[in-house]
């Protein structure tokens, strides 16, 4: 199956150079479910950009009656944060002209849905597919009012420009897919949102984390979120519903490096994502994949822990190791100008739980991030 190929213009530069995306959109046979994949939206998170060759590689090897729906992918969905550099060092978090962290910058549709209730009583006896297409042309009348700010003369900061353009390509989509990597040093896992732990098991990955708390800005957030308030007050009025909308950021691996193993999970979790979905038209996965058993935690139980002094980070417990109350974590090498000799200080956990992130620079300053645990 051959896909069709978009650049979508991005940004004009001071130096007149222009910024692109490209887009490739895989379209099948039968109508079906339309699925967003994007990688890198973090500059130093690049493994997704692998993920994102291989699937379009598998893509090319099938037929078009062995999709339903289309598939959207695009990596290097940032490039400015791509691009970004620091001597060696790929950071890219951050929009540095604005001081924005590039994944808390997305319009979230529920924050201004003031007449949500009323729409709900307006669509109650109404079938789920005509309330999800009504509910869906409200966001985008409402998204489209974006687009004449950035049009006008006084226009508006880059990142929402940006912003509207990723959402602009994902608004409509079922299911959304966005592919990251710890900033540092982590195990493979993802993040998901209520009632989707079911679907989170295609992913076939060991570990997965509740949003249980969130404010919306991030991309799978903002998408989501409008959906998941509607089932909400649903509810409320004694309808219980659920909409086949999902969101997923897999974060695969470490930043600034392409973990082969990483990727290879990416690949398969999401093809088999897709297949279980009924977009791909493939044969069943093995038996291991359809009994693997996925642990869960909420985002609320992670606890950071930050250096409660400046030094060098030894004897650090290894990532991915099970953790007990009172179980050393971690050593700061203290260095003083107090006229005193170094100081060794054991940091200990204050939770059961999983080493499930740690930092790639073991300096620290006083109050720097060291690793984080969840429960």
């Amino acid at each position: 199956m051959i896909p069709v190929i978009e650049s979508i213009f991005l940004r004009q530069m001071a130096s007149g150079d222009r910024l692109y995306l490209q887009l490739y959109k895989f379209i099948g046979a039968q109508p079906g479910k339309k699925v967003y994949i994007q990688s890198n939206l973090h500059g130093a998170e690049i493994a997704g950009n692998a993920v994102i060759h291989q699937l379009i590689e598998f893509l090319l090897t099938i037929n078009e009656s062995n999709l339903a729906g289309e598939i959207w992918l695009v990596p290097v969905c940032n490039p400015m944060g791509t691009n970004e550099r620091s001597h060696h060092f790929s950071p890219g978090r951050y929009c540095l002209y604005e001081a924005k962290d590039w994944n808390r910058i997305f319009w979230d549709y529920e924050k201004q849905a003031d007449n949500l209730v009323a729409f709900t009583k307006s669509q109650l006896h109404l079938d789920l597919k005509v309330v999800r297409q009504n509910y869906l042309t409200t966001i985008k009348q409402q998204f489209a009012t974006i687009l004449e700010k950035i049009n006008s003369h006084s226009s508006v900061p880059y990142t929402e420009i940006f912003s509207y353009k990723l959402q602009n390509l994902s608004l409509d989509a079922d299911y959304l897919i966005d592919l990251h990597s710890s900033t540092n040093q982590a195990l493979d896992y993802l993040y998901y949102f209520r009632n989707r732990e079911d679907s989170a098991k295609y992913f076939v990955l060991d570990f997965g984390i509740l949003l249980d708390k969130y404010d919306g800005d991030a991309f799978d957030e903002a998408f989501i979120k409008p959906w998941l308030a509607l089932e909400a007050c649903f509810k409320e009025f004694g309808r219980e519903i659920k909409f086949d909308v999902e969101a997923w950021t897999l974060e695969l691996g470490s930043g600034m490096q392409i973990k082969p193993d990483s990727v290879a999970k990416g690949v398969r979790g999401v093809k088999n994502y897709l297949a279980q979905k009924g977009v791909l038209q493939i044969p069943d996965f093995s038996d291991d994949i359809k009994t693997h058993e996925m642990t869960f935690a909420s985002s609320s139980n992670r606890k950071k822990y930050y250096a409660i002094a400046g030094g060098m980070i030894q004897s650090r417990i290894e990532l991915g190791s099970s953790v007990k109350v009172g179980e050393k974590l971690y050593q700061i090498l203290s260095f003083n100008k107090e006229g005193k000799l170094p100081s060794i200080i054991d940091v200990c956990a204050q939770q059961d739980g999983l080493v499930y992130d740690v930092a790639t620079n073991q300096a620290v300053n006083e109050g720097e991030f060291v690793l984080g645990v969840i429960s």
